[in-house]
C-alpha cells in the first residue's frame, strides 16, 4: 500500500505536491534558532547559479509505502546543542505540516552537514 498525500471528500480530492511539502519543511526548519543555513544538493546549487531560487533547499521528500519520509540537511551555528536543535527542527516541521496540510510525517531525519562559526572582527590592527 502506497501512502497518498491527498484527502478525498464529497467535492473531490485535494492533492499536495511533494514540492509543497519541501517548501513548508524548509521554512519551518529555517525558523529554528541555531540553524545557520539549509544545504541543498548539487542540482540546487547549479539552478541557483542560473538565477532560479530554490525555497526547498536542504529538504528531500520520499513518499514510500511506509508513509512520508523527510531528510533535512542543515548547518548549525556554533555554540548550540546539536541534539536540541535537531529535535526542535523535527517538532517545528511536524507541527507546520500538520497545521498547513493535515499530513502526518512518519520520519524527519536531520542531517547536520556543517557548523557555522561566528566571524570575529580583527582587533589586532592597532599600532604598537
Amino acid at each position: 500500500m502506497v501512502h497518498e498525500n491527498y484527502e478525498t471528500d464529497a467535492l473531490g480530492k485535494v492533492e499536495i505536491s511533494p514540492e509543497v511539502i519541501e517548501v513548508i519543511a524548509a521554512i519551518a526548519a529555517s525558523d529554528v534558532e541555531g540553524v545557520a543555513a539549509m544545504r541543498g544538493n548539487f542540482a540546487t546549487g547549479v539552478a541557483e547559479r542560473f538565477g532560479r531560487k530554490s525555497h526547498r533547499k536542504g529538504v528531500k521528500v520520499d513518499l514510500t509505502e511506509h508513509g512520508i519520509i523527510l531528510d533535512v540537511y542543515v548547518v548549525v551555528e556554533y555554540g548550540y546543542s546539536i541534539p536540541t536543535v535537531g529535535q526542535e527542527i523535527q517538532s517545528n516541521i511536524r507541527q507546520e505540516l500538520q497545521n498547513m496540510t493535515a499530513l502526518d510525517v512518519n520520519e524527519i531525519n536531520i542531517h547536520v552537514v556543517g557548523i557555522q562559526f561566528e566571524q570575529k572582527d580583527n582587533f589586532m590592527s592597532e599600532d604598537y
